[in-house]
């Protein structure tokens, strides 16, 4: 009996069925950016293979506009353990006398005697989309003569803006990271103070009254500006940035501001109005390998030398020695000669020594690295204080490509 035919005729008939599907596939997956359905974020695509062990954008770089602002105040501390402000600082009698006026209490200000109260200055920071109610962390310093803000409770005090608005109002108990103790009776030597107890801080202690208005959901644009100005950088960030959304839609202004326009946001206005959020958050988790300059920094007040691993010398030769001058005096008594009228006399024997260290020369090669330079400083013996003045030398020299900076 022959076998039926039919499965096989059936399997070529699926055939083109199949492949048909598969390209249907291939092409909605292929398909370009502007073809997708609008507002749709587009799946991240994975970092270039310069960028893939580089940094988060948000890490490099912040969004111009969303930033926090300063805020200060004027108030008083109370509750002290008689170590506020004295009667030398007339300012604390005043302000105390204002707010018990304000109460409805009269009193003389010349007639206070009050050794637990402080004026102090208030401050915090009013971070970006802070809305009515937010809880903010003070910083409160002593304006007067204080010993220690230990123990004290910040009363009520209105935060300002560089406008003049109040924007928080600041109340609490003190934290205080110090402490000032004070043996009884005063005396030389009978004072212990440790860190700073004349400045402390009241975490949550501000509350938010007034916002500051600002939107992100109309946003058109997003301006990114680096913390550190970098040509190359922004350029790296406007590519890493169209390579992820798979179309230009970064540029790089200048070596610190990188323009990026903002997606087609969805018609539904629910999702509309988070779209701008979202777009950011992908932009965030954008990966960039920054750029950045060769630099020395030297602070010569603490004797600190910072060398980044971009620093590169051209061959020179460096030998560094130490000369010593040591000068030593003795007082020798001569006696006056015997039967004589004359009188002992003092004499003063000086004696100089000098000492040089001897050193041998270090060659450095062309396109040496950090690495070669320090192990080279090291082998001279060369101190901190040394390695600076060493450093200065090689730049004056020509062979230092880096840019030195002296804090």
């Amino acid at each position: 009996m022959r076998p039926s035919r039919a499965p096989r005729a059936l399997a070529r008939l699926a055939r083109p069925a199949r492949l048909a599907l598969g390209a249907a596939l291939s092409c909605a997956l292929c398909a370009p950016a502007a073809l997708r359905a609008p507002g749709a974020l587009a799946a991240p695509a994975a970092p270039t293979a310069a960028a893939a062990g580089g940094e988060r954008l948000k890490d490099i770089a912040h969004i111009r506009g969303v930033r926090a602002n300063q805020l200060f105040g004027y108030g008083l501390v109370v509750g002290l353990n008689r170590s506020g402000d004295s009667q030398q600082v007339r300012f604390a009698m005043q302000t105390v006398a204002s707010l018990l006026a304000r109460l409805n209490v009269r009193i003389d200000p010349q007639g206070l005697l009050l050794r637990n109260i402080a004026t102090v200055m208030v401050t915090a920071e009013l971070p970006p989309f802070a809305r009515n109610g937010t809880r903010l962390d003070v910083i409160v310093n002593s304006m007067g003569d204080a010993k220690s803000l230990a123990g004290g409770t910040l009363i009520a005090t209105a935060l300002r803006g560089h406008d003049g608005q109040i924007y928080a109002m600041a109340q609490g108990p003190l934290a205080v990271g110090g402490y000032s103790i004070k043996a009884a009776g005063g005396g030389g030597g009978g004072e212990k103070i440790q860190n700073h107890p004349t400045v402390a801080r009241v975490p949550g202690g501000a509350i938010v009254e007034r916002e500051i208005p600002f939107t992100l959901k109309d946003s058109e644009e997003v301006v990114w500006q680096l913390f550190e100005d970098d040509f190359t950088t922004a350029v790296r960030v406007a590519q890493e940035i169209n390579h992820n959304f798979g179309r230009p839609i970064a540029i790089a202004a200048d070596s610190r501001t990188v323009r990026v326009k903002v997606t087609e946001a969805p018609e539904d206005p629910f999702e509309r109005e988070g779209h701008v959020a979202r777009f950011i958050a992908e932009l965030e988790r954008v990966p960039v390998v920054p750029d950045a300059a060769a630099k020395v920094i030297i602070n010569e007040r603490t004797g600190t030398v910072i060398i980044n691993q971009d620093v590169r010398v051209d061959p020179v030769a460096i030998t560094h020695g130490n000369l010593t001058v040591s000068i030593a005096q003795q007082n020798e008594v001569i006696p006056a000669s015997p039967l004589t009228p004359g009188q002992s006399m003092v004499q003063t024997n000086s004696q100089v020594d000098v000492a040089e260290q001897s050193m041998s020369i270090m060659m450095l090669e062309k396109g040496q690295s950090l690495r070669d330079l320090v192990d080279g400083l090291n082998q001279l013996g060369a101190s901190p204080r040394d390695l600076i003045t060493i450093i200065q030398a090689i730049q004056r020299a020509g062979a230092l490509r880096a840019k030195i900076e002296v804090l």
